[in-house]
């Protein structure tokens, strides 16, 4: 599946000039550090970064993150980018969208597998740490937290072409389905949202489709980011918290993801892909 096109493109002088017109006191050269499948991410000094949605569909992400990200990021074991200033929309620029802290360290995408393995307990303490019970106004998602059924049609059609990788989201939907309290659901959690430092996690990434919900989908980075062993230590660390169904509902998750990052333009993400195909074939032989 490839990625969205954009559906406004700033430059680094239009992100200058929209920082200068409401938040004057963020100086800094303002550089573009990546376009995201829904924001565009730019630099912005040492210290900062501006986060602005590349798509309407893209918009209430954003304000997921402004509402909830300061309630959710004090529960967890390393830093998030808080919002430190909300922009508003302009003529340039129909969105709200964010400044933020910029967090030092590499990609978990960027490292190898077995690199990789290194911080499985630290990502399954982060995960434990945000999978608790979320309040009723808490935003649901049509796309993560959901029951596998709910997204059945489309991923068969997007999986058709890969009859292993179907096989395991067919397991998944016929798996035993949430029967929890809706809690915590980060609902991106692949190695592009997560950053390392000497083989630690040092932050949690892209908290946009934050959710309330099942949080198999957060559990598949078992699969997309770990070898077996690196697998069966975040296993390990979790302990009796999760029963098998979510299990098998996280595979089929990371297949439905290993299908969506094998379209994206970074090498990484494809790498990411064909690693997550590969485990996941792996466990199904």
């Amino acid at each position: 599946m490839a990625e969205p096109a954009a559906e406004v493109r700033l430059a680094a002088h239009d992100v200058r000039r929209l920082v200068d017109e409401q938040h004057p006191s963020f100086v800094g050269k303002v550089r573009l550090f990546s376009h995201g499948w829904d924001n565009d991410l730019f630099r912005l000094g040492d210290d900062w970064a501006v986060r602005l949605p590349r798509r309407r569909a893209a918009a209430d992400l954003i304000l997921h993150e402004q509402r909830w990200l300061p309630e959710l990021s004090g529960r967890l074991p390393v830093p998030t980018p808080v919002p430190v200033a909300v922009g508003l929309p302009t003529a340039q620029f129909p969105w709200r969208w964010s400044i933020v802290p910029w967090l030092p360290g590499s990609r978990l995408a960027d490292l190898s597998p077995g690199e990789r393995d290194d911080a499985a307990d630290d990502v399954a303490a982060a995960l434990a740490a945000l999978h608790t019970p979320a309040p009723a106004e808490a935003p649901r998602s049509p796309h993560r937290g959901i029951a596998l059924h709910e997204r059945d049609a489309g991923t068969r059609e997007l999986l058709a072409g890969d009859p292993e990788l179907l096989d395991l989201w067919r397991v998944g939907v016929a798996a035993e389905p949430w029967r929890g309290a809706p809690v915590w659901v980060h609902g991106d959690v692949h190695p592009g949202n997560l950053l390392v430092a000497e083989g630690r996690l040092s932050a949690v990434l892209d908290f946009g489709d934050v959710c309330a919900g099942d949080p198999a989908c957060d559990l598949a980075i078992a699969w997309t980011a770990f070898t077996p062993l690196g697998r069966a230590r975040m296993r390990a660390a979790l302990g009796d918290r999760y029963d098998a169904a979510i299990w098998t509902r996280a595979a089929a998750w990371a297949a439905l993801f290993a299908a969506l990052l094998a379209g994206t333009r970074d090498p990484a993400f494809r790498e990411v892909a064909a690693h997550s195909r590969a485990e996941l074939v792996r466990e199904l032989a």
